[in-house]
């Protein structure tokens, strides 16, 4: 004699009841999920452990001299510098390319090295403050700051060397408005922003006078 089925249960398509065919589908995906588990181990198993990319050799020109690194693709051109190289000049304080306390002069143009890789370096030519008197004399820039009470702490001293010394390469005969609108990248807690202006016109009239 057949089983009387409850009333709360159904019969579906086929005879089953509704509990007999959820209890057929949940180990059916009981059954899948072990499987590809199962695959899942399998292939972790097979595959390496990702550690990301490592060091990789990188050629910076550093203020005349060839320098060999093994440096991550993250490495910025500050930390290069500083950490690297022992070149300290150039001063990490914002790094978010807000304040120009880091910057060098790559081919040519100032740049903000907490902004940029060190292997995008490659191929041009780097000067950081530490280059501009490797004789132990003060470049022009830097004795008119000197002169011209142009810093106070200091520490943002360099980045406004560099920054100063590249615009007059370009622009040889500034007045202070031009100067003060050039340099407006370069941030000074101290506010030393007039000696500044002051320093980067006296550093164009030694320039002009054939001192640097």
């Amino acid at each position: 004699m057949a089983e009387e089925r409850k009333p709360s249960e159904p019969a579906e398509a086929g005879g089953l009841s509704r509990r007999e065919f959820l209890k057929g589908t949940g180990l059916a995906v009981s059954a899948g999920v072990l499987v590809g588990e199962g695959l899942l181990g399998v292939a972790a198993a097979e595959r390496p452990a990702v550690v990301g990319p490592g060091p990789v050799p990188v050629v910076l020109r550093v203020n005349g001299q060839v320098h060999r690194l093994e440096l991550e693709p993250r490495v910025t051109l500050l930390d290069a510098l500083r950490n690297h190289l022992n070149l300290t000049g150039a001063k990490k304080v914002c790094d978010r390319g807000t304040c120009g306390a880091c910057t060098v002069i790559v081919g040519g143009r100032p740049v903000y090295a907490c902004t940029m890789l060190a292997i995008a370096a490659q191929g041009e030519p780097i000067e950081t403050i530490e280059g501009l008197a490797p004789e132990g004399q003060l470049h022009p820039v830097s004795r008119a700051f000197v002169e011209n009470d142009a810093q106070q702490c200091g520490f943002c001293t360099p980045g406004f060397v560099m920054a100063a010394k590249a615009y007059l390469e370009r622009h040889p005969h500034p007045t202070e408005e031009e100067v003060r609108h050039a340099l407006n990248g370069n941030i000074c807690r101290c506010g030393t922003y007039m000696g500044v202006r002051r320093a980067v016109v006296e550093a164009a009239l030694q320039r002009k006078g054939g001192q640097g």
